[in-house]
């Protein structure tokens, strides 16, 4: 069965600190979720020139559809087309990367993305549903098997890179902190150091403004005092 473990997903950055790259994948998704193409124009050069290549970039953009929907993610990738296609005319040739591997397995979805999800939580699923999966059980085989079977398998990004794009989205749609407190939870499993993630509260102010940042760093912060 193809794995992508927690492990060999681990986070690579320089020191302590968020990368250059990281820090791109967090301007992007954020602005992508906030709907604002002229600065996710500019986010999006900076990516290339920070060594993302063009088929990350547009795993990036089809991953925050998961979190903010399909209308934010295809402007994104209009917007990235708009920017390949300029830099293109002005004779830069960006690195396009490697494509997703075909994913091959024996069991069903459900039970693949059920195993993933353990993976990032470090929890074992629960053997009866509970809460809002209990009450809407379509959307708990949603989540197993599109979320974590058919995009968190995917290999052209590590887990890490998955979650930061996944908190981007999830503080710039703002409303959203029990799951924003998980998600820093998978973060803190996957690599994401307290110097990360204080950092990324520093790139997403300007990008979702005061009051949300304010509340993506009360998360961070709650969740840094349990660790």
């Amino acid at each position: 069965m193809f794995t992508n473990s927690v492990q060999a997903q681990q986070m690579i950055s320089n020191g302590k600190g968020l990368s250059q790259q990281e820090k791109s994948i967090i301007s992007i998704s954020a602005l992508t979720a906030k709907g604002d193409l002229e600065n996710l124009k500019s986010a999006l050069k900076e990516g290339l020139e920070a060594g993302l290549t063009v088929n990350e970039i547009k795993e990036i953009l089809v991953h925050t559809y998961a979190y903010c929907g399909f209308p934010r993610s295809i402007r994104g990738l209009q917007t990235f087309m708009e920017v390949i296609n300029e830099r293109k005319a002005s004779g830069i040739t960006d690195k396009i990367g490697k494509e997703a591997s075909l994913i091959k397995a024996d069991d069903n979805k459900y039970e693949r993305g059920k195993k993933v999800l353990e993976e990032l939580t470090k929890t074992p699923s629960p053997e009866k549903l509970v809460g809002y999966a209990a009450f809407a059980p379509v959307i708990d085989a949603f989540l197993k098997e599109h979320l974590f079977a058919d995009i968190f398998e995917r290999d052209i990004l590590t887990y890490a890179q998955r979650e930061w794009v996944t908190l981007s989205v999830i503080s710039a749609i703002g409303d959203a902190e029990p799951m924003l407190k998980g998600h820093v939870s998978i973060a803190f499993n996957v690599g994401a150091t307290p110097e990360q993630l204080n950092e990324f509260i520093t790139i997403i102010q300007p990008i979702v403004g005061e009051n949300k940042a304010k509340s993506a760093s009360v998360v961070v912060a709650e969740m840094l005092k349990s660790e």
